[in-house]
């Protein structure tokens, strides 16, 4: 008896001895992690650039707005208080809000806008992330200012998996107007035509040497001969992916939207809106001022867009100082040109995640999503000036021919937990409703998508596969397209019409890059891969304001799982009412 109560005993013992280590370990790893408490105040700010001040909208008085440093696991808590004009969200792009979708920001899908002279404060966890994310405005066209960086650190204790470097700095490009943004938009929509270009690209909120009245304040980046260092380059821009280099250095890229990649050597990066790029930068160049420059990669046809060029320094602390009077411009580099969609897709293929990864290969959803521009016709009664896009129509977007409406009296989200009838249906369509050359000739009966607030339904733990179809419609162009709430595998990408019969062998399925935000290449196709495993209503978008506008959107429905921790957490009571 007394042996066979020693046996029990024995693993009894070992049982309590590692569930006490478990707890201790849990508890250390829990004390490690902070909660980071902020505030953000939108207001109007005069801003000067380009020889111009205008009242622009901030946080806190700062363009770009601060940059929010934390280490994964911890907990950020931000209070919004809008003393601006317009209604105003704030969406931290990226981050996976696992169970709180009532903290992701788009204005009508997880909440309802905070009015001017609201509040609403937002609570979240950042979960398995580390790199650069950022967070920006999610109501019209505010995020043309209204925006920040969002660096995660490792967790306390542990480091990166590349050589520490010795400093780090976040390069944020951005699109300037010399107008009020939320006026530019307001123009287009009441014209039906595109709107204006920006007047000028930005880094870190400044144009550079090459615009008017711009050089004083030309960002100026200072490193020791011999030291690496990281960038985290952000596309913050509106309208306009970017290429983005450093003259005579190169790049070794070593993130993306927070996930680490397998390393890679380049000399230009190409950035979607939306995306971010972690870069190791060696100073082993001759001392002296070497120009770091963006400018656009137009992929769509005969489509007016911002062709200037934003430059900041790069700076050797030891570069020669110009004798008095002498001015030396720095080395200039050269930078693919506008329409050079080889260099764009030779960098977007070139990633891959660190290690092999767990990608889904049973799959419960087949997606085929269409996305592209179209054209509506002037409606009876309308008038010519309303009707200003080509031949009198009006410019519009959609994703497999529906053209996505936002609601007004309710956010989604509240309307899907409350059950609010007739705020939206579910029969967003799992492939087109009609299968045409989406790459070619496209006939004009499909260039009018109907208008309507559909959503796509997903059960807890479905594996979900999506193709990203461009189409021809009007113009092709390269789509950003990122989706709310999750990071996916980015399996595929291509040009032409997807061919399921032999593209199918071109898929990565053992170290496909992790990203939240797919660049869907001009006249081509992408295939992304996720599990459904966050609840909430998630709109999935392209990132080119403007075609959100046009309504290139759609939103996923994903229902809660079976237990608690599987469920959407109930909404906050400051959540702000329409």
């Amino acid at each position: 008896m007394q042996g066979f109560n020693m046996s029990i005993a024995n693993p009894l013992r070992s049982l309590l001895i590692y569930g006490i280590l478990l707890l201790f370990a849990n508890a250390v790893s829990l004390a490690k992690a902070k909660i980071h408490n902020h505030d953000f105040v939108i207001q109007a700010t005069p801003v000067k650039r380009l020889c111009n001040t205008r009242s622009t909208i901030t946080v806190n008085g700062q363009f770009p707005g601060p940059t929010l440093e934390v280490n994964n696991g911890d907990t950020l808590v931000v209070k919004v208080v809008n003393r601006a004009q317009y209604n105003v969200t704030i969406h931290w792009h990226g981050v996976r809000q696992m169970r709180t979708a009532w903290a992701d920001g788009p204005e009508f899908i997880t909440q309802c806008p905070i009015r001017p002279g609201g509040s609403y404060t937002y609570r979240f966890t950042i979960q398995g992330q580390e790199g650069t994310l950022w967070w920006h405005a999610h109501s019209s066209w505010l995020r043309a200012t209204v925006y920040g960086a969002l660096v995660i650190h490792p967790k306390e204790g542990t480091s990166y998996p590349f050589p520490k470097p010795k400093r780090e700095t976040p390069i944020l490009l951005g699109e300037w107007w010399d107008a009020n943004p939320i006026d530019v938009i307001r123009q287009a929509t009441r014209t039906g035509a595109a709107p204006n270009v920006s007047d000028a690209y930005t880094i870190n909120g400044q144009p550079g040497d090459l615009y008017k009245c711009s050089s004083q304040d030309t960002m100026i980046v200072h490193v020791d001969s011999g030291e690496t260092n990281l960038l985290r380059v952000i596309n913050a821009g509106l309208n306009q992916q970017l290429f983005f280099t450093v003259a005579n250095h190169k790049f070794t890229v070593v993130g993306a939207d927070a996930s680490y990649v397998k390393p890679f050597t380049t000399s230009v990066i190409m950035l979607g809106p939306g995306q971010t790029t972690d870069v190791l930068i060696t100073a082993n160049q001759p001392p002296a001022r070497y120009y770091m420059a963006a400018r656009a990669y137009a992929s769509a046809q005969g489509a007016p867009f911002d062709n200037t060029t934003t430059t900041a320094i790069l700076e050797y602390k030891a570069a020669p100082c110009p004798a008095k009077g002498v001015k030396i411009n720095p080395v200039l580099p050269s930078l693919p040109a506008f329409n050079d969609t080889a260099s764009a897709t030779t960098f977007t293929s070139s990633f891959r995640s660190a290690r092999k990864v767990e990608v889904p290969t049973e799959i419960d959803e087949n997606l085929f999503f269409t996305v592209g521009l179209g054209l509506n016709n002037c409606p009876a009664g309308a008038s010519s000036s309303s009707c200003q896009g080509p031949n009198g129509t009006r410019f519009t977007a959609s994703m497999n021919n529906v053209s996505f409406v936002l609601p007004s009296n309710f956010s989604l989200l509240q309307a899907h937990h409350q059950g609010i009838p007739g705020v939206f249906s579910t029969d967003f369509p799992a492939v087109p409703p009609v299968k045409f050359d989406y790459t070619g000739n496209v006939s004009r009966s499909l260039w009018q998508p109907i208008s309507a607030t559909k959503l796509y339904k997903l059960r807890y733990g479905a594996r979900v596969q999506i193709v990203l179809q461009g189409t021809s419609i009007f113009t092709a162009e390269n789509h950003p397209i990122h989706l709310h709430g999750y990071d996916f595998y980015i399996l595929a990408e291509g040009f032409g019409n997807f061919n399921p019969q032999t593209d199918t062998a071109k898929f990565n399925l053992v170290d496909p890059p992790l990203r939240n935000t797919a660049s869907v290449p001009v006249n081509g196709w992408s295939v992304i891969r996720f599990v459904a495993d966050n609840p909430g209503v998630w709109i999935m978008h392209c990132h080119l304001d403007v075609h959100i506008t046009w309504g290139l959107a759609m939103a996923f429905l994903v229902e809660n799982g079976v237990t608690e921790l599987e469920a959407l957490e109930e909404p906050p009571v400051d959540l702000p009412v329409c």
